[in-house]
């Protein structure tokens, strides 16, 4: 199936499809299979898996919906499945209080993981805003990645970007107080 058949995003609602997303495993997996379809033999190379534990996780994700076979061929009288995401993005929901964040984890995951050596942009700011400000840097930052999303060329080596923009949670006076006097 050509990604203009896609659709747009796949919404995760189910208790099946969180868990099954949550996983590292499995959001690695997804990220092979984001630009091109793949074996399960491919999958388990790209992502470092024996064939037996990627075809055990690529069975969870399709069974959740999120990848789907794309098109089978024979092999020397088997079957071999070519999957794909079910669709170009995935949208989770916002986690509740105290829950983790999935997506972040992941790719905090991800990062720890990229190769010591090789080029990284990594930047942390705090900012104050209006709520204005905070909405037009939220649509400046979506806009730029979906521009970059479609110049994505999947021959090229994988980068991701990740960002996110949030007012972090208000502390209490007392211990902004306690962090003050230790200073």
């Amino acid at each position: 199936m050509p990604e203009s058949d896609l659709p747009e995003t796949f919404h995760v609602t189910t208790e099946e499809q969180l868990r099954a997303v949550s996983n590292l495993t499995r959001h690695r997996i997804m990220a092979v299979l984001r630009f091109e379809p793949a074996t399960i033999t491919q999958i388990a190379a790209r992502v470092g898996l024996a064939k037996g534990s990627s075809s055990y996780h690529v069975r969870l994700l399709e069974r959740a919906g999120l990848v789907k076979v794309v098109r089978t061929r024979k092999v020397r009288g088997v079957t071999e499945r070519y999957y794909a995401m079910a669709a170009r993005s995935i949208e989770l929901p916002d986690p509740g209080p105290g829950q983790p964040d999935v997506l972040m984890r992941n790719a905090v995951a991800d990062l720890e993981e990229s190769p010591a050596d090789s080029v990284r942009h990594v930047k942390m700011a705090h900012l104050r805003l209006t709520d204005a400000q905070f909405a037009e840097l939220g649509a400046r930052l979506n806009a730029l990645a979906d521009e970059y999303r479609a110049l994505s060329d999947p021959s090229l080596p994988d980068v991701s970007l990740v960002f996110a923009l949030f007012r972090p949670a208000q502390r209490r006076q007392e211990e902004q107080e306690e962090e003050g006097d230790a200073k």
